[in-house]
């Protein structure tokens, strides 16, 4: 098979990167061509996303790319976090900075959309988790202030898919991305009409869901001429990055396995052909997302490494400069068990002053506050990995199958500590790697769509011929059952 050569723009909350992968029959090379910030940006009173400036970035690390494939290059796709969007006007002109998934102008529209349609309706028509950062409570607090942009506004795109369009000039929403909005029927994988009707929110601005694997168009003349290469074509490929991640988890075999995508967010879950909606998915918050090759990713959001990422953030700003690995080390001869956090806790999703908002839950929850630092960290990666095997238990009663191997795959498994505490707690088989598993699943499910890899198994083969993976075993299983069960009366 003749090797081709792709493109993979991965946005992520943290950081973008532009990745040049180059596909043969049996192996994925990746060479990252650019890196860059993102971030929320303040605009006002609103937390935004720089829109104008990540463009840039993206075209820059394109260019460089196309540049070290001497032009040849098969095709390109943009994949990103889910929920947020942009909004086009009559001229396809974007009406402003998307909003970042963090502004507080969803406060409250969790309880104002279960008051005018109801919050099981909701769950039973899209099977999705409730998280006020949805992309059904943006646009309804929009609706409810009466926001002008919503009146002007003629096609809604969500990251990915907006990005793509600055590419290629057509608007999509691509399935996996769209199934992250709370708009969608997942039984029918088209936007629910009558939830839009109910909230008085415009269906017309929404436009087609393609599935992954869709070749969406080719560069414009204007953007291929900016970049100086050919109109390359543009796929729509599992646009959502934990999408993208979970086509290349390196799973073998038929033994039942999990995933678990690591980073700012941490996504547990499993790959099922069918949706599961009902009294349990409902009560227990477990959301069924869009997945490649027509699959459904049951799932759980958990609020991830953000929070160490913001302690971070706040140590720095105080002048006290850490490193990620620093951290960790100072969390592995920190006091085990010292406190339990909750990742779910409201009041850390909105950024800043991230330590003493986990002081002032520990005293909320009747624990003790803390000033190590060490401490700190270790207890956010030890509730980390209690909540993942807390999701993992209900994930098997939810399905009826026993997991064999828990996959992490991201940029998480770079904290080695947190890998084996999720082992531990878990009781299972950790296999972690590729750490660029949304680049990975991102340039395959592009071979894929253009031909050159025909199935999802050949997909996964590469991927374990071409990384290395470490394998973490449980340790101290007796001493995390305990805990689990103290964790569990803590929350």
């Amino acid at each position: 098979m003749e090797s081709k050569n792709y493109i993979a723009v991965d946005l992520g909350a943290e950081s973008g990167r532009v990745m040049l992968g180059r596909v043969s029959d049996e192996t994925l090379e990746l060479e990252e061509m650019h890196r860059f910030a993102n971030g929320p940006v303040k605009e006002g009173n609103s937390l935004r996303w720089d829109f104008p400036r990540l463009l840039a970035e993206i075209k820059a690390g394109i260019q460089k790319a196309v540049e070290k494939a001497d032009g040849q290059v098969a095709c390109i796709a943009v994949d990103s976090w889910g929920v947020d969007f942009g909004l086009l006007d009559e001229n396809g002109t974007l009406l402003g900075n998307p909003y970042n998934y963090r502004d507080s102008r969803t406060d409250g529209m969790l309880e104002k959309a279960f008051e005018i349609v109801g919050k099981r309706p909701i769950y039973d028509r899209t099977g999705i988790q409730f998280m006020q950062l949805n992309t059904i409570y943006q646009l309804l607090a929009m609706r409810q202030s009466n926001d002008p942009v919503l009146g002007q506004a003629r096609t809604l795109l969500l990251m990915a898919d907006l990005f793509a369009y600055c590419l290629c000039g057509r608007p999509y929403a691509e399935y996996t991305l769209a199934s992250t909005s709370q708009l969608m029927n997942m039984k029918t994988g088209q936007w629910a009409a009558d939830l839009f009707k109910e909230l008085d929110l415009p269906l017309a601005m929404m436009p087609a869901i393609v599935p992954a694997g869709t070749i969406v168009g080719k560069l414009t003349e204007e953007v291929a001429a900016e970049l100086g290469c050919s109109r390359i074509p543009v796929a729509a490929i599992g646009s959502h990055d934990t999408a993208s991640a979970v086509a290349a988890v390196p799973a073998a075999g038929n033994a039942p396995w999990a995933y678990l995508s690591c980073g700012t967010w941490s996504l547990l879950g499993v790959e099922i052909p069918e949706p599961i909606i009902n009294d349990k998915t409902f009560n227990c918050q477990f959301t069924n997302e869009g997945g490649v090759n027509g699959t459904i990713r049951l799932l759980k959001n958990i609020m991830g490494l953000w929070l160490v990422q913001e302690c971070r953030r706040q140590w720095q700003s105080e002048g006290q400069e850490f490193s990620y690995a620093r951290l960790t080390e100072m969390a592995q001869t920190a006091p085990a068990f010292a406190a339990y956090v909750d990742p779910a806790y409201s009041a850390f999703l909105v950024p800043g002053q991230m330590p003493q908002k986990i002081n002032d839950y520990l005293k909320q929850s009747g624990q003790r506050a803390m000033d190590d630092k060490g401490t700190m960290i270790r207890s956010i990666l030890e509730s980390l990995a209690l909540n993942y095997a807390w999701v993992l238990q209900q994930i098997e009663e939810l399905t009826g199958n026993p997991i064999d191997c828990l996959h992490i795959v991201g940029g998480g498994i770079q904290n080695e500590l947190l890998c084996q505490f999720a082992a531990s707690a878990t009781g299972k088989r950790v296999v972690t790697g590729p750490i660029e598993a949304t680049a990975s699943g991102n340039i395959l499910m592009q071979a894929k769509a253009l031909g050159q890899i025909n199935t999802m198994g050949q997909i996964r083969q590469i991927v374990r011929n071409s990384f290395e993976v470490k394998e973490y075993l449980p340790q101290e299983t007796s001493a995390w059952q305990q805990q689990s069960k103290k964790f569990k009366t803590t929350l």
